[in-house]
């Protein structure tokens, strides 16, 4: 026995030298995504985020006032400072230049000394020495002590010693990487919209501090309300004075205020507290929590602590007043957050993060922290303010009023949801597979193309829930209205989840899920798209588990098909169906047909399920979240009751879309 094992360990020849040992920056090369999250578009923009952080930790320090972003030509990403300028010197136990220490060690830089930085941001803690090891082609170029000093690398590797390339009247860093292709195969292409929302959120955050994001690739002319610089190209300034005030007031448009002006509060008692707050008219609770300038998605202490803050002291001032004496049943926690957008930002020396993606914040002494800063400064404004103390009231109450009515209608849901498949809707067209990871369910528009779908569809992994017309606009509907709509009972009865409880109306149990792609397939038009943002807004709102998840998918049916005789094309863009033309006319139009699809009913079965359905040959559009607070503030604009926001917004960007009338 003992013989077979030496002689296995022999075959595979696992010994001492088997041990790797990744020198400096290898092991970022070998395992990116235990570094940056993912080597997708998600981890191509956090590249920008961790230098732009460096900068950031510089402001905070005292030592910046401007940061500049720019995405040059070749899709390459500039940021420009004016802080100190990373230091330049012999470290003395490395015997090279701090900088190249700075961009080829991990875990190397000043934010790890308390006399340096008192609080810095970035999520992953592994800074510019990451982006440089991501990158094919990195220069840093630093002012400082009157000189410009330049080095060069390449996949982490310096290609070139520091170098003094002239002197400055200046001081400040600026950093120039190109991300590696070999790392990133999906996509090297920036997303100036992606890039745009998280300098925003930074200038919100960090009050007083000016980032600019310019755009210098090839691009079509700006439309109408769109900035440019004095170059021309595209370009935004992000500049925030009363901080998180703005914020508040920006995530809130397209909503009607129930109070004026936001409730805000800072305080640097125990930590850096910053708080605003605002309710409004509507039936959804919007709040974002950060913890130096990090998106804590999944809360944490610091959320927990403004929660209890806020319901203690609006249900002790509401009982102080006499408005519950005629209540005849106990509000719930969830009914103090009806209608409210707010925004908490706290900043920890040493943050201690939980959870599934590190965003939780654990540390215990924030709680208390929080909590009293939130209640002193709201019992100062309930005092100060009984007109619109009364009128956050009466919305809190109005809030319980309806969660009962929520309640019942819930219990209906819940119901159906957990009887056998006979309790399914009707109209479904199950899959005889029971795995949830083999399945898949279509929710289709109108009937006829839920004829058409289940005609072409592959029976065995693939369901077909047809949906009647537009359904229910939640944005704007109370809790009890959505849960007695026909259509979204089907989608949670099909789906096999069940919903809400008494603590979280919303809550979602996904151990059931039938199926871990749900696909939105509409008519490619306009009725389809608005269609698909309905049922999208009801994703969003109510089953938000099933986007952070990864199981919510758009599908993307063509819009036209070119003819030539025998010859056929399939084309979803405007530039495709061109291209088409060109292609079967060789050179000319002549003899060529172009069918526009109005609808998918127009399509036969073998047509839908080659073109959309085919798991082989279809293209699929993955719903995720890159920034919760852009995500909320467009939901509540384009599906809210404001008008002028979502009339700006079409202008903008009604150029991107293929409009018939």
């Amino acid at each position: 026995m003992i013989e077979n094992e030496v002689n296995n360990a022999a075959d595979n020849q696992y010994s001492a030298n088997s041990i790797q040992v990744l020198e400096g920056l290898e092991a970022v090369r070998k395992r990116p995504s235990m570094y940056i999250g993912d080597i997708g578009e998600r981890g191509l923009h956090h590249l920008v985020y961790e230098v732009v952080d460096n900068s950031i930790d510089e402001a905070l320090a005292g030592f910046c006032t401007h940061i500049e972003v720019t995405i040059n030509e070749d899709n390459s990403i500039t940021v420009k400072d004016n802080g100190r300028g990373i230091p330049t010197g012999m470290h003395e136990k490395e015997h090279r230049s701090a900088l190249e220490v700075v961009l080829t060690v991990l875990h190397a830089g000043g934010k790890f000394s308390k006399d340096s930085y008192k609080v810095s941001g970035g999520l992953h803690g592994v800074g510019v020495s990451c982006v440089n090891a991501l990158s094919d082609r990195l220069e840093a170029e630093v002012h400082r002590e009157g000189k410009i000093f330049v080095q060069k690398y390449s996949k982490g590797k310096p290609l070139t010693d520091v170098e003094i390339a002239g002197d400055a009247d200046d001081t400040g860093t600026i950093i120039t990487f190109h991300p590696d292709p070999e790392i990133f195969t999906t996509t090297t292409v920036y997303k100036y919209n992606t890039l745009a929302a998280r300098l925003r959120e930074l200038a919100y955050l960090n009050k007083g501090i000016r980032l600019s994001l310019t755009d210098r690739r090839e691009q079509e002319a700006p439309a109408d309300g769109e900035s440019t610089g004095s170059d021309g190209f595209k370009s935004e300034v992000f500049y925030s004075k009363e901080g998180l005030k703005e914020f508040v007031e920006y995530l809130g448009e397209g909503t009607e205020k129930l109070i004026e002006h936001p409730i805000c509060l800072e305080t640097n008692k125990v930590i850096p507290i910053e708080i605003a707050l605002q309710y409004n008219t509507g039936f959804s609770e919007k709040i974002f929590s950060y913890v130096n300038n990090i998106n804590t998605i999944e809360g944490g202490t610091h959320l927990s602590g403004f929660k209890m803050g806020l319901t203690r002291t609006l249900k002790n001032y509401a009982d102080k007043q006499g408005f519950l004496s005629k209540l005849k049943f106990d509000l719930s926690a969830d009914d103090f957050r009806e209608g409210l957008t707010a925004v908490i930002s706290v900043k920890v020396a040493e943050p201690q993060f939980e959870g599934q993606t590190k965003t939780k914040l654990g540390n215990g002494e924030v709680v208390s922290a929080v909590s009293q800063a939130t209640a002193a400064a709201l019992e100062s404004y309930l005092e100060e303010n009984p007109r619109e103390a009364k009128a956050i009231v009466d919305k809190v109450i109005l809030a319980a009023t309806a969660r009962q009515a929520a309640r019942k209608a819930r219990e209906m849901v819940q119901r159906k949801t957990v009887m056998s498949g006979a309790g399914m809707p009707g109209k479904l067209a199950d899959c005889s597979v029971k795995d949830p990871e083999r399945c898949e369910i279509f929710l289709v528009e109108g009937d006829s193309a839920g004829g058409t779908a289940k005609q072409g569809r592959d029976r065995a992994t693939q369901a077909i829930l047809p949906l009647r017309g537009k359904i229910l606009n939640v944005e704007k509907a109370m809790e009890h209205r959505v849960f007695e709509s026909e259509e979204i009972r089907n989608i949670y009865t099909a789906l096999g989840v069940t919903v809400g409880t008494e603590e979280d109306s919303k809550a979602l149990n996904l151990s059931k899920l039938r199926y871990h792609k749900v696909i939105i397939m509409t008519d490619a038009d306009v009725d389809g798209s608005h269609i698909a943002t309905l049922i999208l807004t009801f994703f969003f709102r109510y089953m938000f588990d099933l986007i952070r998840n990864g199981y919510v998918y758009l599908a993307t049916p063509p819009l036209y098909l070119v003819k030539k005789g025998k010859e056929e094309i399939y084309c979803w863009t405007e530039e495709q169906r061109k291209e088409a033309t060109m292609q079967l006319g060789k050179g000319s139009e002549k003899g060529v047909t172009v069918q526009r699809y109005k609808g998918l009913g127009e399509m036969s079965d073998e047509q839908l399920w080659s073109t959309t359905m085919d798991p082989e040959r279809r293209l699929l559009r993955q719903i995720t979240i890159d920034n919760a607070a852009e995500a909320e503030r467009t939901f509540s604009m384009l599906m809210g009751d404001d008008v002028p926001p979502r009339r700006e917004f079409i202008e903008q960007n009604a150029h991107y879309a293929n409009v018939e009338a």
